[in-house]
Formats: structure tokens, C-alpha cells, sequence
């Protein structure tokens, strides 16, 4: 979990607490804070989500490339001289 999912789930909790409270006294105020508060915590989220998603997928992509070079490497070391390229 990185900070942004972390930091939007506080936010969704925290909202999730300040609606409740502005429903149970009726202050519509906290109710609106609350709810926009929640918003905010579950795009952070998301964005975090996004964030891990692309950085996940940049280590399968360099693990990916460093496998297909030491491969073509190794296919290179196996060639007979008179077939490797200069």
C-alpha cells in the first residue's frame, strides 16, 4: 500500500465518521463535509491503485526485457563462429 491509499482511506474513514455525526445532530454542514471528504479519500485511492498499477507493470516489463537480452545473449554464446554476426 502506498501513501496515497493510504492517506484516501483515512479520508474515507474520517468522512464515513463526519457524515454520521452530521446525521445524528442534523447539521447538514458536517453531513456535506463528510461526504466530500469521502469522495476525496476514495480518488486518492484510486490514484493509488493507478500508481501501483503502472509500477507493477514497469518491474514485469524490465524483468521481462533483462530475461529476453540474457536469453539472446546465450543464444549468441551458442552459435558456431562462422554464424555469429560482427
Amino acid at each position: 500500500m502506498n501513501k496515497d491509499r493510504a492517506m484516501g482511506t483515512i479520508d474515507e474513514m474520517v468522512g464515513s465518521a463526519k457524515r454520521k455525526a452530521g446525521d445524528l445532530t442534523g447539521n447538514t454542514k458536517l453531513q456535506v463535509e463528510g461526504m466530500v471528504q469521502q469522495a476525496k479519500g476514495k480518488v486518492e485511492n484510486l490514484w493509488g491503485k493507478a500508481k501501483e498499477a503502472v509500477h507493477d507493470a514497469n518491474k514485469e516489463a524490465a524483468v521481462k526485457h533483462q530475461t529476453r537480452v540474457a536469453v539472446e545473449l546465450e543464444c549468441a554464446e551458442e552459435q558456431p563462429e562462422s554464424q555469429k554476426t560482427k
